[in-house]
């Protein structure tokens, strides 16, 4: 059974601090340059019984957080903002586990990912919430939460 909030406590949650459109499009295009590093990484690194099926999904991960954050950049530089997705920038600023260097078992990787992407979805959904006066940038945000939500649910599906 579905339990729905009562409205006096859906009132009692505070809404989001409002943030620039550029601070929320930057901290996105950090993360998801991040998690394209680290699917290629783990996507070397992967072993065990289920290489082959996990080893091809974060190729096709891969593609769509480049993509994803290709159209974040290009979105900063169209708000008069410049993208920032130097080395140096993502190192200092996107704020994710680092994966261990060396062999990386299967689902080992299915777990790590699935916290990564779920962690990256709940920051991209907060930012979008938080925007105010942009909705091209609020809803490129929703699409990358929309992927991000699709790939969880991927990922969840491995790990029962």
């Amino acid at each position: 059974m579905t339990q729905v909030l009562e409205p006096s406590i859906a009132r009692t949650v505070p809404p989001p601090t409002a943030i620039p459109p550029a601070v929320a499009l930057q901290g996105t295009l950090v993360e998801l340059i991040e998690l394209a590093l680290q699917g290629k990484q783990a996507h070397w690194n992967v072993e065990g019984p289920f290489f082959k099926p996990v080893h091809e999904q974060l190729d096709a991960f891969v593609g769509q957080y480049r993509d994803w954050y290709d159209e974040v950049a290009e979105r900063l530089t169209a708000i008069g903002e410049a993208a920032d997705g130097r080395t140096e920038t993502v190192a200092a600023t996107a704020d994710l586990d680092r994966l261990p260097a060396g062999p990386l078992a299967d689902r080992d990787v299915v777990e790590a990912f699935d916290e990564r992407v779920a962690l990256v979805a709940r920051r991209v959904a907060d930012r979008a919430a938080a925007i105010e006066g942009d909705l091209a940038s609020q809803d490129l945000l929703i699409g990358i939460i929309q992927g991000l939500d699709k790939q969880r649910w991927m990922l969840r599906a491995q790990r029962s």
